[in-house]
C-alpha cells in the first residue's frame, strides 16, 4: 500500500470510529463540508471533521455550529494538504488543545509477550461501567459508559486484566478487513511502570495479525509515541486538535 493511500485510511478509521458511535447514539450530522457529532452526556467522541482542506467558508461554518451548543467539541487538523490553512482556525479564534501524531505499522512478525495479561469485550452494563471508570483514571476525562452497551459489528471496546485485576482499557475498530485501527489504549496510574503498556499493544499486534489484517493504525500521544517507534510504528502526520475559544 502506498504511503499516501495509508495516510487516508489512518485518518478515514478514526473518523469511521466517531461516525460509528455518533450514528449509535443518535447524534451524528453529516454535510458536504464537514461532519460533527456532539452527545451531551459524554466528553467523547464530540468531534467536528471537515472531508477537505479548510476554506474560509467551511470554518465560518463550524464556527456556527460550535457556538450553537455549549458541549466543547474539537475539531482534527491533519497536516496533509501542505498548504498551512489551519491557519484559517487561528485566526477565527480556535486554538490548539493538544497534538498527536498519526502513526501506522504494516503487520507481519508476531511479537513474544509473556502471558501477564488478558483482555475482554464489553458485553454488559457491569463491563462498561468498569470501562468508564478503568478510561477515567488512564486519561482522565469522560467516555459513557452508555456508548459502549451497543452492539457493534466492528468496533470492540477491550478491559485489560493484569492478574485478574482490571488494569486497562483499548478499543479496536476495523471497519475493513485490511486495517485495524487502535485507540484509547490506556494504563491505569496504579498499574504503570511495570511494562504493561507494551505487553497490551504485542498482545493486540499478535490478535490482529491472526484474524489476518494487514496494516494497524493508531494517532499516539507525545508519552506513547516512543512505545510505538519501539515497535515498529511509523510516523504519517501531525493531527492538531483545536477547540473554539468562547
Amino acid at each position: 500500500m502506498k504511503k499516501e493511500e495509508l495516510v487516508i485510511k489512518n485518518i478515514g478509521n478514526l473518523t469511521s470510529l466517531w461516525q460509528t458511535v455518533g450514528e449509535m447514539a443518535n447524534s451524528q450530522t453529516s454535510g458536504e463540508t464537514f461532519d460533527y457529532c456532539i452527545i451531551p452526556y459524554s466528553e467523547w467522541p464530540n468531534r467536528l471533521w471537515f472531508h477537505h482542506d479548510l476554506n474560509e467558508e467551511g470554518v465560518s461554518q463550524a464556527k456556527e455550529v460550535l457556538l450553537s451548543t455549549q458541549k466543547n467539541i474539537t475539531i482534527p487538523y491533519w497536516d496533509i494538504y501542505q498548504s498551512n490553512s489551519d491557519q484559517l482556525l487561528a485566526a477565527n479564534g480556535f486554538e490548539v488543545r493538544f497534538e498527536q501524531v498519526g502513526m501506522s505499522l504494516k503487520l507481519g512478525h508476531s511479537y513474544d509477550v509473556p502471558q501477564k495479561l488478558s483482555f475482554k469485550k464489553v458485553e454488559n452494563e457491569k463491563e462498561a461501567q468498569l470501562w468508564e471508570s478503568l478510561f477515567g483514571q488512564a486519561f482522565g476525562y469522560l467516555i459513557s459508559h452508555k456508548l459502549l452497551t451497543p452492539h457493534y459489528n466492528n468496533t470492540d471496546f477491550i478491559i485489560v486484566y493484569h492478574n485478574e485485576a482490571p488494569v486497562g482499557t483499548a478499543v479496536l475498530h476495523h471497519p475493513s478487513d485490511e486495517v485495524i485501527g487502535i485507540h484509547a489504549m490506556g494504563i491505569i496510574p496504579d498499574a504503570r511502570r511495570q511494562g504493561l503498556a507494551e505487553m497490551l499493544m504485542k498482545m493486540i499486534l499478535n490478535d490482529s495479525i491472526r484474524q489476518e489484517f494487514s496494516f494497524t493504525t493508531l494517532q499516539a500521544s507525545a508519552m506513547g509515541k516512543g512505545l510505538y517507534t519501539k515497535l515498529g510504528f511509523e510516523e504519517q502526520f501531525t493531527m492538531k486538535n483545536y477547540t473554539l475559544t468562547k
